[in-house]
């Protein structure tokens, strides 16, 4: 099965992580096909593992006893992403210069029950739907600055979790496609 792992907190600021390095762990840990897209922490592997708690959770111990801080590790597959994508969950915005379309991937089911759409009380980010364990997010860009996801979206959506702009998203999946056998 290959897998992509979106990782939280590879290459932001006092956080430097070779890809090299990263790639290198995922082959120690016994996974074939390993590769890397950009530097922001997507991470792609085959595994027979089918249990994904299972496998989250051991590529999560793995990177942080090596990097000394918790990595959530949000693992998705091919078939996934391209759901993710039909779904076209931007559709209805109209994309600006002070506006990003955003998918958060969870490590938690989120909760189908969410009262949706829900804006930040800063105004800054907007919660406008939801699909099993990825949400998607409108940021607001107030002064040309991002909001930051500790906080509003922390609460809202859980801590393991880690954002990617759609147009990105879209791009790991031809990546992940391309190298697949």
């Amino acid at each position: 099965m290959l897998y992509i792992a979106f990782l939280r907190g590879m290459n932001v600021p006092g956080r430097s992580v070779k890809m090299e390095y990263l790639r290198g762990l995922f082959t120690e840990m016994g996974f074939d096909s390993v590769r890397s897209y950009i530097q922001s922490g997507n991470v792609f592997f085959e595994s027979d593992e089918t249990d994904r708690a299972v496998l989250g959770a051991r590529v999560r111990e793995r990177l942080t006893e090596e990097l000394g801080y918790e990595v959530a590790v949000c693992l998705r597959t091919v078939p996934e992403l391209e759901a993710l994508i039909a779904l076209d969950p931007f559709k209805n915005v109209t994309v600006t210069d002070d506006l990003r379309c955003c998918v958060v991937f969870t490590t938690e089911r989120i909760d189908p029950e969410l009262a949706l759409p829900m804006l930040s009380p800063k105004k800054d980010m907007e919660i406008i739907g939801t699909s099993g364990y990825d949400a998607f997010v409108v940021w607001y860009l107030i002064n040309g600055r991002a909001p930051a996801a500790k906080g509003f979206q922390e609460r809202v959506l859980g801590h393991d979790a880690t954002t990617r702009f759609f147009h990105t998203v879209v791009k790991i999946l031809a990546a992940a496609k391309k190298g697949a056998a």
